[in-house]
């Protein structure tokens, strides 16, 4: 049997299949991707059959979608030699651990998600009425799930949907986890830890379960861990039972809540391809220039001679991102006093973005003329991400009933 012990150094996460990627994405998260993948054991994948939820009647731009993403993810810095990069659909092992969660996935869990009836409000020119959409949570939950990973790295918008995954995993665990004579064989397994360690985790197994603790959760399991001849069986039942339910077949992830920049748009909200106005970061330098110099400002600058509020301008917020200090002061006091126009305002913004880009798009040139490179990163991702998602899948045929010989 596989050890089912929470990898407490992995981290897994994707992204929709949607191409070629903007600035928002790279300040809201690739940028920490690239960090985690050099502190964490790194899964990424694009997640394409996700794509599907909302655009499945035009699928043909997927394919290209995917190698375009990638594409932007070596160049703005992920390394395959650093963190597993991999395609979503090139695991199936999703799809099969999605369909065996939805059997014991109460119907009310998918339709409470807070983002299930937002988004059926934002998107009401497609059709969402399709059990793909519903369930894109539970498929969500086993992408994550299917890695035993310990953190999934979210924004805070995201949270419900992790905590929806805690309580699929829990659900799962407390319906086929237990095991005849479970409390009595954890008990055996208790006292083959010794009388130090066995006091220590009674201890904290009562201050989890009476207080919650969850300090007392992370210790007690660092404790099961450390124990050198303890069989991985012994292992798994007193995990089960230090939570209170039986053996530990799915474990439950841990939102890492990121600190998201919220990249603003050439017109002044959230930057999103939805509402055409992003910066890709492969742009032409020229290309930027022009949707910089192009932006609106403060409505009430209609002359040179006018004084304004940069707290009015859409340009300022890419100042509180890319300019140094001394940059920013020149923005206010000459905004506000009309001794600098618009355009010369812009300036620094469009430098540091080239400055920003250049290398990206560097990378990205020689990426694109090699893409035996990139499906050689791909198929060697998949393969690893196979090998740790049938470790966890041959777990729960067996915990479900379904390994039989």
């Amino acid at each position: 049997m596989s050890s089912i012990l929470p990898s407490v150094t992995r981290v897994v996460s994707g992204m929709r299949a949607t191409g070629r990627l903007h600035l928002g994405h790279y300040h809201g998260v690739l940028k920490n991707w690239v960090r985690l993948q050099h502190e964490y054991d790194c899964l990424f994948f694009v997640a394409d059959w996700h794509a599907l939820t909302t655009h499945y009647e035009d699928s043909s731009i997927i394919g290209q979608s995917v190698r375009e993403m990638v594409i932007d993810w070596i160049a703005a810095g992920l390394d395959a030699n650093s963190a597993t990069l991999f395609v979503q659909s090139d695991v199936p092992q999703h799809a099969e651990l999605h369909l065996l969660l939805s059997m014991m996935t109460p119907l009310s869990w998918l339709e409470r998600v807070p983002t299930y009836k937002d988004q059926q409000a934002k998107l009401r020119e497609r059709d969402l009425a399709t059990y793909g959409f519903l369930g894109y949570p539970l498929l969500q939950t086993a992408d994550i799930v299917a890695y035993r990973a310990a953190f999934v790295p979210v924004g805070e918008d995201q949270v419900a949907h992790i905590e929806f995954s805690r309580e699929v995993a829990r659900r799962f665990n407390f319906l086929y986890g237990r095991e005849p004579g479970f409390v009595e064989r954890a008990e055996e397994a208790l006292r083959k830890m010794g009388r130090k360690p066995a006091k220590a985790y009674k201890e904290l197994r009562t201050s989890y379960l009476e207080q919650g603790t969850v300090e007392s959760l992370d210790t007690a399991r660092a404790l099961i861990e450390r124990q050198p001849n303890m069989a991985l069986g012994d292992k798994e039942r007193l995990l089960g039972y230090l939570e209170g339910h039986g053996r530990l077949i799915l474990t439950e992830p841990q939102a890492m809540l990121t600190a998201q920049s919220r990249m603003p748009g050439l017109d002044g909200q959230k930057m999103s391809k939805s509402y055409n106005n992003t910066i890709a970061l492969r742009e032409a330098p020229d290309e930027v220039a022009r949707k910089i110099k192009t932006m609106p400002t403060d409505p009430h600058r209609k002359r040179r001679t006018d004084i304004g509020d940069p707290a009015l301008c859409p340009v300022w917020p890419f100042h509180e991102i890319y300019s140094p200090e001394e940059v920013k002061a020149w923005v206010q006091e000459g905004c506000r006093s009309a001794g600098i126009g618009c355009l010369e305002c812009k300036q620094p913004v469009i430098d540091a973005i080239n400055a920003e880009l250049a290398p990206i798009r560097e990378r990205a040139r020689d990426l694109e003329k090699d893409g035996a490179h990139i499906r050689n990163i791909l198929t060697e991702g998949s393969r690893r991400a196979r090998d740790l998602a049938e470790e966890t899948l041959t777990d729960v045929r067996r915990a479900m009933g379904l390994a039989w010989e």
